[in-house]
């Protein structure tokens, strides 16, 4: 579907349209969004996706997307769109997990994907022991079991420097010292 003609100006139409509302929204996002639209069509209507097309609108897609953009930005506190909430500073694993970004990048031979999914199956695991103590499925899986308090006591009692994990300019020099860095091309 990608590579068709009718989506390469589905895109760039509603793409135009977000501009002229003044939205910025990622290529990749409009497109999956539009795929995503395209097959649902089809499917409930019980047409070929090709037949799809005739059902697509680029300005009602663009205006339903800044909608739910000026949404989201009237419910948040100006600059908190899109960013989750922040545990304290002083929290032991999120510190944990800062610092093996570094690590994880030199080990992977700088595989970002690799590293970005190491740091979000961590980020969920601290979330699910931090928000569902007591859960059934994970009896006996971790040495502190599921108690969220425990757990931090262990990384704690592992002396971490939390506080260094939190500085960008530390950050930043620890991933520079692996030989890789982050460049916007």
């Amino acid at each position: 579907m990608r590579n068709t003609k009718a989506f390469k100006e589905a895109v760039a139409d509603t793409l135009a349209e977000l501009a002229h509302r003044g939205v910025t929204v990622r290529p990749g996002t409009v497109a999956d969004t539009i795929e995503r639209n395209i097959r649902a069509v089809a499917e409930r209507l019980g047409i070929q996706e090709r037949s799809a097309w005739r059902y697509f609108d680029a300005a009602g897609l663009a205006a339903s997307i800044a909608q739910q953009r000026q949404m989201a930005e009237s419910s948040s506190a100006p600059g908190q769109v899109g960013r989750s909430p922040m545990p304290p500073v002083d929290n032991p694993e999120l510190a944990l997990v800062l610092g093996g970004v570094p690590d994880a990048l030199e080990e992977s031979g700088g595989d970002l994907y690799s590293v970005i999914v190491n740091v979000a199956v961590n980020a969920w695991m601290a979330g699910h022991i931090h928000g569902e103590d007591g859960c059934t499925g994970c009896q006996d899986k971790r040495p502190t079991g599921t108690d969220w308090q425990a757990r931090m006591d262990t990384i704690t009692a592992m002396q971490p420097d939390i506080t260094k994990w939190f500085n960008r300019e530390v950050w930043t020099a620890a991933l520079n010292d692996t030989g890789y860095g982050v460049t916007r091309t």
